[in-house]
């Protein structure tokens, strides 16, 4: 379907009190969860794991997810994407991007109309992270930004009496809801050994670069592709094996579990690290969350009219490699 983008008008009057922004996730729980026996435990811990990105990023906007239950693999989210210009991209960032990473990542990323990664003219963008850019950017009346689906027959679903050889509900939802909100990679799905993709590239792709500083884009398994906002500090080494995620970290690179790790790690547990922060960030998210001033002046902002494709792009989390 095509799904058209119109002009949006933000207007803000006097307020009396202050007040405070905060991403908000709406979870909308499936059957398959609200009628397992630990459902309360489940629904707890998936809770819990929503509030902490309230608590962290105060873009003034909501998410819709569903949770599910699935019999096999570990986690996979199926997110509704849209493709639109990399120079509206950049604009956008430009405008909203209030953070120092938002600003260090501009400041190494060209303002042109083709991006620095394979020269093609489009990026691929999450409905969520479409409307933190300013973007009217929604699913299709009646359904989901997001669904998330996690084996719990295989998860601990809390952190109290931890069995070994079970893994992290709390992790691996968070590295789906990340996925959610907008970190991808045009490599995902894609053959080790394949041709890269020419055309529209993920989020993260902007930030992939290999040893010596030079942007990386590669398929191949023995290549080392490193998150970093400037070339020179790598704050994390991407996954290249496709069984797992390109868009996620190398499992075990830091010494110790990560959120986005592309393998789970039995037994571990893993938070929001600065690593999965910053690659957030990078793409628009602001935080944390302050108040307002008491009193505010009348503005109004206008956004790029943009016409994109809707469409639905699959991500999973597997277990250990």
């Amino acid at each position: 379907m095509r799904f058209s983008l119109v002009s949006l008008a933000v207007l803000a009057a006097l307020v009396a009190a202050p007040r405070a922004q905060a991403l908000q996730i709406i979870p909308t729980f499936d059957s398959t969860i609200t009628s397992d026996p630990n459902a309360a435990t489940i629904e707890q811990t998936i809770n819990s794991a929503l509030a902490t990105y309230g608590s962290l990023f105060s873009n003034n906007v909501s998410v819709t997810i569903k949770f599910e239950e699935m019999s096999s693999g570990l986690g996979q989210s199926l997110t509704y994407v849209g493709t639109i210009p990399y120079s509206s991209f950049y604009s956008t960032l430009s405008a909203t991007g209030t953070t120092a990473v938002a600003q260090e990542a501009l400041a190494h990323l060209p303002n042109q109309t083709a991006n620095p990664v394979n020269g093609s003219s489009q990026i691929e963008v999450t409905t969520a992270d479409l409307r933190v850019l300013g973007f009217n950017a929604f699913p299709p009346v009646g359904d989901f930004d997001s669904t998330i689906a996690v084996n719990t027959s295989i998860t601990n679903n809390s952190r109290t009496n931890i069995d070994p050889n079970k893994y992290d509900l709390k992790a691996v939802v968070m590295h789906e809801i990340n996925e959610a909100l907008g970190l991808g990679s045009a490599l995902d799905g894609v053959s080790n050994g394949s041709v890269p993709p020419t055309g529209a590239i993920g989020t993260l792709d902007l930030f992939r670069y290999d040893a010596n500083g030079v942007r990386s884009f590669s398929t191949a398994s023995n290549a080392l592709a490193y998150f970093s906002l400037d070339g020179t500090t790598k704050i994390e080494q991407f996954n290249q094996d496709a069984r797992g995620d390109f868009h996620d970290w190398a499992s075990g690179f830091l010494g110790s579990a990560q959120v986005q790790d592309a393998f789970g790690t039995p037994g571990a547990t893993a938070d929001l690290g600065p690593a999965e922060l910053t690659a957030l960030e990078a793409i628009g998210y602001n935080g944390p969350a302050v108040p307002e001033p008491t009193s505010i002046a009348l503005f109004a902002i206008g956004l790029p009219v943009v016409v994109i494709g809707l469409r639905r792009r699959m991500r999973k989390l597997t277990v250990a490699g």
